[in-house]
């Protein structure tokens, strides 16, 4: 089955994703992990533009923390010497722009600072320079983070730093979403927004459905809610992993 749109923004789908928008960027995930929070959808209202309505699900707003790396990142068709890699972190919620489901983006911590300048300069999307680190351990993947700088630029001295360790491996077999699960709610959403100095960002990625796996995590520190000035959740949370995905990423333009 296909569906067609009018906005020319809006993507096509027809068994796989297939984005209307222009498609610049290339890369590959890997070592990913997926951790969702449920959370008072009171308590997150407020830190949303206008433009953009809060979506629950069962009642519950959901709060997401991801870390991963992205490898052979450059300019589509580009060969492998100008291309790179690093590791990043993401905080999200779930929001939907004119009745369309997408992710919304609180802040983007990426471990080059090469990178988190120009993707700051080019896209104006939420991003901070931040020391990561990324390895292996008889335990699993140990990912560690500390932002360098304050993504909403109004950085005080009694901010919260952002912080964020943790240890995670998978814990099961492969599998993909099926709609109407939580899981494909969670994480089959081919938009997302960003702030944009009072406004709203949006992009487009595209890939295959997300290959994920059930995990184990231990968090050893998470200050990323108090940093961005978001409710802490109290329940435990939703996770998987992914090991290994590829994605393209469009240009990005600003809402009315």
């Amino acid at each position: 089955m296909t569906e067609q749109r009018t906005d020319p923004f809006r993507w096509r789908l027809s068994g796989r994703t297939s984005p209307s928008a222009p498609h610049v960027v290339s890369m590959t995930w890997r070592h990913g992990l997926f951790v969702h929070w449920p959370v008072d959808p009171e308590a997150l209202r407020t830190q949303l533009p206008d433009q953009v309505t809060l979506e629950t699900r069962d009642g519950q707003a959901w709060l997401s923390v991801l870390p991963f790396v992205l490898t052979d990142v450059g300019i589509r068709r580009t060969p492998s010497p100008f291309r790179t890699a690093f590791a990043e972190l993401n905080v999200r919620t779930y929001v939907r722009y004119r009745g369309d489901p997408g992710l919304f983006f609180f802040s983007i911590d990426i471990g080059s600072s090469l990178v988190a300048t120009l993707v700051d300069l080019v896209t104006r999307l939420p991003v901070s320079r931040a020391r990561m680190r990324v390895s292996g351990s008889d335990e699993g993947i140990v990912f560690s983070s500390t932002r360098l700088d304050d993504a909403s630029r109004t950085a005080s001295a009694d901010r919260v730093p952002a912080q964020f360790a943790a240890t995670y491996r998978p814990d099961g077999p492969v599998f993909t979403p099926e709609p109407e699960t939580l899981a494909y709610w969670l994480v089959e959403r081919r938009r997302f927004y960003a702030p944009a100095n009072g406004g709203v960002l949006a992009g487009e990625i595209a890939h295959e459905p997300w290959p994920l796996q059930p995990a184990t995590v231990t968090i050893h520190e998470n200050t990323l809610f108090a940093a961005n000035d978001l409710p802490t959740p109290a329940a435990d949370p939703v996770v998987h992993f992914c090991d290994e995905l590829s994605m393209t990423g469009s240009i990005l333009r600003r809402l009315s």
